[in-house]
């Protein structure tokens, strides 16, 4: 199990850090993203999806809990893998969970699934576990929200599984610990 923490100034850093995830991501990966409101779940889920080439806007599904995002061809012709986005914030159960039926596409896809520690993980042993933070020295407030693309956000990556052994994960300013 490897893991890395960086830190990223603003969200057009977090998008940046989410194309460079994206970049050892292939079809069956789990991306399971925590993080309190505003932490750059969505913001980090927007550069995986620029990563993997994908069509449509990546938005919060939080209404809708899940987008399937196609991809679309690449210069020299290839395409890479669908994402999928969840927002588990709205489950109230693993029934729910189960509902979404996520494992039929899951070794078609990247599946990203915000708030989702706790109810996705028996999806797949081989996954990687996102926590951002925006460490401001207190709770959001409306004016941060307002603001979604200021702030620093700490960003960590955690493999697990067999499948990221020998997977060099994206450590772009490693924060000293």
């Amino acid at each position: 199990m490897s893991a890395v923490t960086v830190r990223l100034p603003d969200a057009d850093a977090t998008r940046a850090y989410g194309r460079a995830l994206a970049g050892v991501l292939r079809a069956g990966d789990l991306v399971v993203l925590t993080g309190d409101l505003g932490a750059g779940k969505t913001t980090l889920t927007q550069g995986i999806g620029a990563g993997l080439h994908v069509r449509g806007q990546v938005a919060s599904p939080t209404f809708i809990i899940a987008r399937e995002h196609p991809p679309v061809p690449r210069e020299d012709g290839s395409t890479g893998p669908t994402l999928v986005h969840v927002d588990a914030y709205r489950l109230g159960s693993l029934d729910e969970v189960d509902a979404l039926d996520l494992d039929a596409s899951l070794e078609e896809a990247v599946t990203v699934v915000e708030w989702g520690e706790g109810w996705v993980e028996s999806l797949a042993q081989d996954r990687l576990e996102v926590v951002l933070a925006r460490p401001r020295g207190g709770a959001l407030t409306d004016d941060d929200l307002d603001d979604a693309a200021a702030g620093e956000r700490v960003v960590t990556v955690r493999a697990v599984g067999e499948r990221w052994a020998d997977v060099a994960l994206p450590d772009a300013d490693p924060v000293a610990g």
